[in-house]
C-alpha cells in the first residue's frame, strides 16, 4: 500500500562551521521565529535519528531527473520514500512500507527512467534530526522546522570517505497549500540569522556533490572536508563562461529548434508515465499529446531528420497514441455526455438514462485502462523509449539540419499549410453527410499538423510563428468540435440501441443524438467564414518576414 502525500519544503545551508572533538559541525541556534508571519509559538518535538539509504541506477537517471528513492528508518515515517518533483519548493511523496524490495508500485512509477537498469544502493547518510513545530495563536501546526546534523558516504561506485554538513527545512504542514508568505516570513527570519538558500536540491545531490568534491581534492593533492584543493586560476564566473561560449557560439540552426523541440517532448513522455500509472486527472491527454508532437516534428521536419530514422519510430508512437486514446476518449466522450445531459430539464430524461450512461462508462474505462497500463508495461513501449534516447543522442541529421533555423522551419510550415488548404477545400465542398465528416476529420489531423509546427518554430520565428498556430488552433478547434459531435453520435446511438434492448425509453438519447446534429451544423456554418479569415495571405507573408 503506497500513501501519497504533497511536501512543500525549503532547504537552508547553515553558516560554515569548524568540526568540533567529534568532527561533526555543532548545532547551528535558530533565530527567533514566534511573529514570523501568523507563527505565535514555537515548539519542541525533540531529537530523532534518521538511517536512510537512497536507491539509483548506475548511471543516476532518477537524479538527473530530480527523483529520490529512499529506504530510511527511524522517526514517524520510517519506510521506502519515493519523492517526485512537480514544481518549485513542490514535490510528490509516496510512503510504502519497510521492506527489503522496492516496492513494486514505486519500481512500476520508475520504469520510464530505470528501463532494464538496476535499482542499487548509491549513498548512505545518518541523520540527527532536531524538530519544531510553527505553531498559530490557535494552536494549528502551520509547519516544521528541522535542523539536520548530516553524515554520508557514498556507496557505489565505491564507497567514500564520510562527509558532514548541517542544513534546516522548513516544510509545510499538510493542508496548508503552498503558504508562500508563510515561507517567505520564515525565510527572513532565517536569512537574518546566517542561513542562505540551499545549493542542492536534495540531500543526496548534497551528498554525491561533496564526496566527489573529496575524491578530486585527494586525487590532486588537497585536503579532506574542510580544506581546500591546490590554488590556482582563479575559476570563470557563469557570465565569463557564457560570454565566452557565445562568441564562439553559431548562428542558431534548423537542427537546434528541431531537436529542441523532439527533446522537449520526449521528456514530456517520460514525466508523465508516472502520472497516468496513478491515473491522475489529465495525465493521460498530456502523454498522448506529447507523442503527437513529436511524430508531428519527424513528419514535418523530414528536411531535418532522416525519415528513413524517424518514420519506423513514428509507427511506434502512433501505437502509443492509440493505446492511450482508448482510455482519452472514454474520458472526453463520458463528460461530454453528462454535461448534454445536465443541460435537460428533469421532463425529458425519460428512464435511467443516468445509470444506464454510468454503466457504458465504467464498462469502457475498464477495458481502456487495462490497454494503457498493458502499454506502458511492454517491452515494446520501453524499446521505443530507448529508441528516443538513441536519436537525441546520435540525430540522423540531414543537409539542411545546419542551415540557418528561419527559412527552414518556415518552409515546413508553409508545407505543411498548404496540405491543410486543399484538404479544407475538399472539406468545404463536400456535401453534408459521412463523406463530409470524413473531410473534415482528415481537414483537423492536418490543421494540427500546421499548429505544431508553427509551435516548433517559435524559436527561430517568434511572435509570427506564435500567431500563425494561434490561428490554427482555431481552426482545429472548430474542426475538433465536429468530430467530437460525430463521436458522440456513434456513441448515443449505440447507448439508445443497449437501452432499447433492455426494454427501456430511447427518447432522451434520442433528443441528445438530435441536438448533436444541430451543434455539428452550426459548426460546419462557421468554417467558410472562419477559415476565409485565417487563410489570408498575409497571415503567411508575417512568417516570412
Amino acid at each position: 500500500m503506497v500513501d501519497t502525500k504533497q511536501e512543500i519544503e525549503r532547504k537552508y545551508e547553515a553558516t560554515a562551521e569548524e568540526a568540533g572533538p567529534s568532527g561533526r559541525p555543532d548545532l547551528p541556534g535558530l533565530p527567533e521565529l514566534t511573529g514570523a508571519g501568523p507563527v505565535a509559538t514555537v515548539v519542541s518535538r525533540g531529537v530523532a535519528t534518521l538511517e536512510a539509504t537512497y536507491y539509483d541506477t548506475p548511471g543516476r537517471r532518477l537524479l538527473a531527473d530530480g527523483i529520490t528513492l529512499r529506504h530510511r528508518t527511524g522517526g514517524a515515517d520510517e519506510g521506502w520514500h519515493l519523492k517526485l518533483p512537480v514544481g518549485q519548493d513542490t514535490r510528490e511523496e509516496l510512503q510504502a512500507p519497510l521492506g527489503t524490495e522496492v516496492p513494486a508500485e514505486m519500481a512500476a512509477l520508475l520504469r520510464s527512467r530505470v528501463r532494464h537498469d538496476p535499482l542499487r544502493p548509491l549513498a548512505h547518510l545518518h541523520t540527527e534530526r532536531d524538530r519544531k513545530d510553527l505553531v498559530d495563536a490557535d494552536g494549528t501546526v502551520l509547519a516544521e522546522v528541522a535542523v539536520d546534523r548530516v553524515t554520508a558516504r557514498r556507496l557505489a561506485p565505491e564507497e567514500s570517505e564520510p562527509v558532514r554538513w548541517t542544513e534546516v527545512e522548513v516544510e509545510l504542514a499538510e493542508g496548508r497549500g503552498h503558504d508562500q508568505r508563510l515561507l517567505d516570513a520564515v525565510e527572513g527570519r532565517l536569512r537574518d540569522g546566517g542561513l542562505h538558500r540551499a545549493d542542492s536540491p536534495s540531500k543526496l545531490a548534497k551528498a554525491l556533490a561533496e564526496t566527489e568534491k573529496v575524491a578530486v581534492a585527494v586525487e590532486t593533492g588537497g585536503g579532506g572536508p574542510g580544506r581546500s584543493a591546490k590554488p590556482g586560476k582563479p575559476a570563470k564566473s557563469a557570465r565569463q563562461v557564457e560570454e565566452a561560449a557565445s562568441a564562439v557560439r553559431r548562428p542558431l540552426g534548423a537542427d537546434d529548434v528541431v531537436l529542441d523541440y523532439v527533446r522537449r517532448q520526449i521528456d514530456a513522455m517520460v514525466r508523465l508515465d508516472p502520472a497516468v500509472r496513478r491515473d491522475l486527472p489529465d495525465a493521460v491527454h498530456r502523454m498522448r499529446v506529447a507523442t503527437r508532437r513529436l511524430r508531428s516534428a519527424f513528419r514535418s521536419y523530414r528536411k531535418v531528420l532522416d525519415r528513413t530514422v524517424t518514420d519506423p519510430i513514428g509507427d511506434e508512437l502512433k501505437w502509443l497514441a492509440g493505446e492511450l486514446g482508448l482510455e482519452r476518449d472514454r474520458e472526453v466522450l463520458t463528460e461530454h455526455l453528462e454535461g448534454r445531459l445536465a443541460e435537460l430539464p428533469d421532463d425529458l430524461r425519460l428512464g435511467p438514462v443516468p445509470a444506464r450512461l454510468q454503466h457504458w462508462s465504467q464498462g469502457r474505462r475498464e477495458g481502456a485502462r487495462a490497454a494503457v497500463l498493458g502499454a506502458l508495461d511492454s517491452e515494446r513501449y520501453l524499446t521505443l523509449l530507448d529508441t528516443l534516447d538513441a536519436l537525441v543522442a546520435a540525430p540522423p541529421l540531414r543537409p539542411a539540419a545546419t542551415k540557418p533555423a528561419a527559412p527552414v522551419v518556415v518552409g515546413a510550415v508553409l508545407r505543411d499549410y498548404e496540405r491543410l488548404a486543399t484538404r479544407m477545400t475538399t472539406a468545404l465542398e463536400t456535401p453534408p453527410g459521412t463523406d463530409r465528416d470524413v473531410a473534415v476529420h482528415q481537414a483537423r489531423k492536418a490543421a494540427k499538423r500546421v499548429r505544431y509546427a508553427a509551435e516548433t518554430a517559435r524559436p527561430a520565428l517568434g511572435k509570427p510563428a506564435k500567431k500563425f498556430a494561434r490561428r490554427m488552433q482555431a481552426v482545429q478547434d472548430v474542426l475538433g468540435d465536429h468530430q467530437d459531435s460525430v463521436v458522440v453520435r456513434e456513441a448515443l446511438q449505440a447507448l439508445a440501441t443497449q437501452a432499447h434492448g433492455a426494454g427501456e425509453s430511447d427518447f432522451t438519447f434520442g433528443l441528445l443524438y438530435g441536438r448533436e446534429e444541430a451543434r455539428a451544423a452550426a459548426r460546419e456554418r462557421e468554417l467558410p467564414g472562419l477559415w476565409a479569415d485565417v487563410s489570408r495571405k498575409k497571415h503567411r507573408a508575417a512568417l516570412e518576414a
